[in-house]
């Protein structure tokens, strides 16, 4: 189905700067590459960061992040782990810089951005071990950073999301570190979609940025050889987890064309009705990563809302 005049003219040219890209055309290493040359586009980060070593608490190497300090911050407020986006298989918390600031500035608060590792050389549960792993080390920095630990969120774009979510019922499976909020930017959760298991049917999604055949390449290259047959396949699908109960509030937000549209709303659902409090948003002619385009009026609503979000969920008692 062709879309293209469903999307919102003010964002339409990121259709353009992002080209389609046949993942299994070449090397990972050169679609890495490119993804960074395309990267550089974003303005530069409004707190520049410090990079930290983070030690992996799963027996795995030692991880690099990267850690944002706004100039005052209040020790009633929280912090927010936040994790990139790529894929499963690209990205960098290196490259992708001004998201993570910008938090830091909209919310008062420190924010540690993590340099996961990535499929196909890393598959599950690799990535998310060094997820839990910088969330450990954010929880146990409280005191030094001058932060309150009961209110740390997981925020991530993406497969960062599907991570921030994934990372969600890890912590609750695995006793903590305690998350106060989930922080989900059209989140990638559900191995299916796009594969001939897919439990939607939605011809208007997926056409640009992130597409049916991209999905099936992330997914298959962070399954590796992981059946998702045992109680962890929620960590490497969140849409496969049979218990959503306890978890975190959750802000969901997504686009009505993006591929992740149907499992979005899914995920939403299901977290209600596990008592789940969920703020859902979805707006209509936004594509994947259509909030790239900043000046846009969508772009200003999407990214306002989850920064005010940002700011709600790491306040000191209820929210």
């Amino acid at each position: 189905m062709d879309t293209r005049h469903l999307v919102d003219r003010e964002i339409a040219p990121i259709i353009d700067l992002f080209p389609r890209v046949d993942l299994n055309a070449a090397p990972i290493g050169q679609i890495r590459a490119r993804a960074a040359e395309t990267y550089s586009f974003l303005p530069p980060p409004a707190i520049v960061p410090e990079e930290v070593t983070i030690p992996s608490v799963h027996g795995g190497p030692d991880i690099m992040a990267f850690l944002y300090r706004p100039a005052t911050r209040d020790p009633r407020r929280g912090a927010i782990l936040h994790i990139h986006g790529g894929g499963m298989v690209m990205g960098s918390a290196r490259q992708i810089q001004a998201g993570p600031a910008a938090l830091a500035m909209a919310a008062g608060v420190p924010v540690v951005s993590v340099e996961y590792r990535l499929a196909p050389e890393h598959p599950f549960p690799a990535p998310q071990e060094d997820c839990h792993s910088a969330l450990s080390w954010l929880a146990a920095q409280a005191d030094a950073l001058g932060f309150a630990p009961e209110r740390i969120v997981v925020a991530g774009e993406s497969a960062g999301g599907g991570l921030a979510a994934a990372l969600a019922i890890m912590a609750r499976d695995l006793g903590g570190p305690a998350i106060a909020g989930q922080l989900l930017t059209y989140p990638m959760l559900d191995h299916r979609t796009g594969s001939d298991a897919c439990p939607y049917d939605n011809p208007a999604t997926g056409e640009f940025i992130w597409t049916r055949a991209s999905n099936r390449f992330g997914w298959r290259a962070l399954r590796g050889d992981y059946k998702a047959d045992d109680a962890r396949r929620g960590w490497f699908s969140p849409s496969l987890a049979e218990d959503l109960s306890n978890l975190p509030p959750a802000y969901i937000a997504t686009g009505s064309l993006d591929l992740f549209f149907d499992e979005n709303l899914d995920y939403a659902r299901r977290l209600v009705a596990a008592g789940v409090p969920v703020d859902l948003h979805s707006y209509a002619g936004a594509i994947h990563a259509f909030n790239a385009i900043p000046d846009a009026a969508l772009s200003q609503r999407f990214n306002g809302g989850i920064l005010a979000a940002a700011a709600m969920m790491t306040g000191p008692g209820d929210g």
